[in-house]
């Protein structure tokens, strides 16, 4: 069997991401060191056989997917299925800042309650609807062997790899510390159907991964 592979891959820190402000869908550009993650990143997977680039039409997602296509010589392709989660009325707040308004949600969060995130924002349910499409699509073109990278968020990338193995979100949101900026999950197809995580947070050398459970998006 000739495998396919999917590399997700979060974006590079913005100065929001630094302030710990929940940015969900504000359109924020990446700060400079994002763009040197985003580099750092783009250099360590240009070998990974990457076929082809789907990103977020969000600024610090789309810059990011940029970089590691012109790294890899590959085309990309924008997707505004791929955006963060809606956040509602915490966009522009700080993490304690919604954790002081919001205290019942803050242990929501902590357990892997799914809500709508800020009272008018996106549950992970949501999400999960906008955003698997755009992988099924993409597996639905991939041939035998190719790998192909979706350059994401953080909460969306969970979602997505969650779904993709089977794993309940739930469990996931627990379980699963969040991606670092510049950090990447890759999926390998198994020989029985479906997906395996082989590699969760990875990054390149020198660039920490800083994802928390339950941190801003």
């Amino acid at each position: 069997m000739n495998p396919r592979r999917l590399i997700l891959l979060r974006h590079g820190q913005t100065n929001q991401n630094a302030a710990g402000i929940w940015q969900g869908q504000l359109d924020s550009e990446l700060s400079p060191i994002g763009h040197a993650q985003a580099r750092a990143a783009a250099a360590a997977l240009a070998g990974r056989g990457i076929a082809r680039v789907v990103a977020s039409d969000l600024q610090r997602a789309a810059s990011t997917g940029a970089d590691v296509a012109a790294a890899a010589g590959v085309s990309i392709a924008y997707d505004e299925r791929l955006r963060e989660i809606h956040a509602g009325q915490w966009t522009g707040m700080t993490a304690s800042e919604v954790y002081a308004s919001y205290p019942e949600d803050r242990e929501r969060l902590l357990r892997g309650e799914d809500f709508k995130r800020g009272v008018t924002g996106e549950s992970v349910a949501e999400v999960r609807v906008r955003a698997r499409p755009v992988t099924d699509e993409v597996v639905a073109g991939m041939e035998p062997g190719e790998c192909v990278l979706l350059a994401s968020h953080g909460v969306t990338l969970r979602v997505l790899a969650a779904d993709l193995v089977g794993l309940p979100q739930q469990a996931a949101w627990t379980a699963l510390s969040g991606l670092g900026n510049c950090h990447w999950a890759e999926l390998v197809e198994r020989s029985t159907g479906g997906w395996r995580l082989d590699v969760w947070n990875g990054g390149a050398e020198g660039v920490p991964a800083t994802g928390r459970i339950g941190g801003p998006a």
